[in-house]
């Protein structure tokens, strides 16, 4: 099989281990991100997603194995490794005191820019993230999501090659997710390598080029987010229930073949090849007085499925 020059890796590591104390967070872990793609990270809480960042961040080190960022090796050239990279987490580390223009100037003075660089690069990166108009307040005054914007921009200031955002937009509102996917797009489109944890499966689904699902330490599956999808089902068959009582009834007979399930709008899903034949047998079999199932949708699967089959949860 033909593999990839050394040069188009961006990220790699090969069996990265750590525990603290007798937990075992990460078990030989190996990954490989290209240049210039999102990778997302996903896992659920536990599963070692923010040890990973911070071992290839140099934040922590590894118990046992190796890994490179931007070519450089994280436990013998952290300093380049440190020049190479930005690191965003799930709190914005910003001066609330200063203004969005005065925290990019200090960032862009801490990182060795000249004074009239530094004035220039924050106007820039400040009209990158649209907040131009917000430039001259205090960051106090800011909603979650642009201080979350402006925290990027800070990590931009000396041109990264790979970014590490550990979960970038949680506690954000919907909106202002949205407007956060939007500036990940932007930075891939510009060269930038990403590299994502994220626990909101429809984040990894919408930005990234490859997924990895870690659990227990280690990788389950990785790939694309349609291959990811392929593994578990190609589609599936979700039946709105009548009643609770029914639900109930239904979610206990299907057992382990339920792939999806939401007690709220009382529907399960289960796996079907979404022909018409295969469809009405499982109204058949599953409703078979046809006064249990009240409505019925088919979908392709999505990466909850994915997520849930692999995690086991």
């Amino acid at each position: 099989m033909h593999r990839a020059p050394e040069a188009e890796w961006a990220i790699r590591t090969r069996g990265l281990s750590k525990a603290y104390g007798s937990v075992q967070v990460l078990a030989g872990l190996d990954l490989q991100v290209r240049r210039g793609s999102v990778f997302a990270l996903l896992g659920p809480n536990g599963a070692g997603k923010t040890t990973t960042v911070r071992i290839l961040a140099t934040l922590t080190r590894a118990d046992a194995g190796q890994a490179t960022v931007a070519g450089h090796d994280v436990l013998t050239a952290r300093s380049q490794v440190r020049r190479a990279i930005s690191l965003t987490g799930q709190y914005a580390a910003l001066d609330e005191e200063q203004t969005g223009l005065e925290n990019l100037r200090m960032m862009a003075r801490l990182r060795g820019l000249p004074r009239a660089a530094s004035r220039d690069r924050a106007q820039e990166l400040l009209e990158r993230f649209a907040l131009t108009d917000a430039g001259h307040r205090r960051v106090s005054t800011y909603s979650g999501g642009m201080r979350r914007r402006l925290d990027i921009a800070a990590g931009l200031v000396s041109d990264p090659e790979v970014v590490f955002l550990d979960e970038p937009t949680t506690g954000l509102d919907p909106r202002s997710r949205r407007t956060m996917w939007e500036t990940v797009g932007s930075l891939t489109q510009a060269g930038v390598t990403v590299f994502l944890t994220t626990q909101y499966l429809e984040e990894a689904d919408q930005l990234a080029d490859r997924v990895a699902v870690l659990d227990g330490g280690r990788v389950r599956a990785q790939g694309t987010p349609e291959e990811l999808k392929k593994t578990v089902t190609a589609q599936r068959l979700d039946l709105t229930m009548a009643g609770r009582a029914a639900y109930t009834q239904l979610a206990g007979r299907l057992g382990g073949r339920v792939l999806h399930q939401s007690p709220e709008e009382l529907v399960l899903g289960v796996a079907t090849d979404g022909s018409a034949a295969h469809v009405r047998a499982l109204l058949d079999e599953l409703d078979p007085t046809r006064e249990q199932v009240a409505r019925f949708a088919v979908h392709n699967a999505t990466l909850d499925d994915v997520f849930l089959e692999l995690t086991h949860e």
